[in-house]
C-alpha cells in the first residue's frame, strides 16, 4: 500500500522541488515553478496527476481506474484515480520521470537556480 507521505517525502527528496496547496485542496509538487505531481487532498481513495511520456500516456489511460488528467492531457498528463494502483517503485519511477521531463523544460537559468539550491 503506497502512502500519501512517502510521495511527499520522495518528491521533497528531488533537488529544488517545492510544495504547496493549490486550489485549495490539491497538494502539488514543482521544480522551477512548474507542477510535476499533483495529489488530490479531497477525494477517497487518494486520487493523482503526473506527466508521462506520449507512450505511457497511450498506455495507462487504456488501463482501469487511470484516464487523461482534466485540463493537463494534452501534455501527457495522467490521472489515477487510486496512488494504490501503483506500487511504490512504479510511483518513484514514475514521479522521477515526471520532475525530469518538467526540469528539462525549463529556461537554463531556472535549470541553473535548481542546481544552485
Amino acid at each position: 500500500m503506497v502512502q500519501l507521505d512517502s510521495l511527499r517525502n520522495y518528491c521533497l527528496g528531488l533537488k529544488g522541488v517545492t510544495e504547496d496547496v493549490k486550489w485549495g485542496h490539491d497538494l502539488c509538487f514543482s521544480i522551477g515553478g512548474k507542477m510535476f505531481l499533483v495529489i488530490g487532498l479531497d477525494v477517497q481513495p487518494v486520487a493523482a496527476s503526473f506527466k508521462s511520456s506520449p507512450e505511457k500516456f497511450e498506455r495507462l489511460i487504456q488501463q482501469s481506474g487511470f484516464s487523461p488528467a482534466p485540463y493537463l492531457a494534452r501534455h501527457h498528463w495522467v490521472l489515477t484515480d487510486d496512488i494504490n494502483r501503483i506500487s511504490r517503485t512504479e510511483w518513484e519511477n514514475y514521479i522521477l520521470h515526471s520532475y525530469e521531463s518538467v526540469y528539462g523544460k525549463l529556461s537554463k537559468r531556472k535549470q541553473s537556480d535548481v542546481k544552485s539550491s
